[in-house]
């Protein structure tokens, strides 16, 4: 099992920006994938951005796409998301995700979760 620690959230204007962090530890996952979902209030868990540890093979959602980057540290096994232009309707709280599956990128297919961090971003 991965514990995972999210750090990074909080309150900033639309069009800023801020980093979230997700420190990894416990069992080997150089096999692992490693995303990054958010949840606003009375809406579905939603994928935003996902990073194959080894290799560094990237995903985005559309929504996302030109704004955000998600990268990793292997040596500090830690993953980020840099949120750049960011808007109103970004407000939710991230989570932090891994699994070590090959297809999918659902909720469902992520075994591993942090516990959050809240990110509002005010018009």
């Amino acid at each position: 099992q991965v514990q995972l620690v999210e750090s990074g959230g909080g309150l900033v204007q639309a069009g800023g920006s801020l980093r979230l962090s997700c420190a990894a530890s416990g069992r080997t996952f150089s096999s692992y994938v490693m995303g990054w979902f958010r949840q606003a209030p009375g809406k579905e868990r939603e994928f935003v951005a996902s990073v194959s540890w080894n290799g560094g093979s990237t995903s985005y959602a559309d929504s996302v796409k030109g704004r955000f980057t998600i990268s990793r540290d292997i040596v500090k096994k830690t993953v980020y998301l840099q949120m750049n232009s960011l808007k109103p309707e970004d407000t939710a709280v991230y989570y932090c995700a891994a699994k070590n599956t090959k297809y999918g990128l659902g909720p469902a297919d992520f075994g591993s979760w942090g516990q959050g961090t809240q990110v509002t971003v005010s018009s």
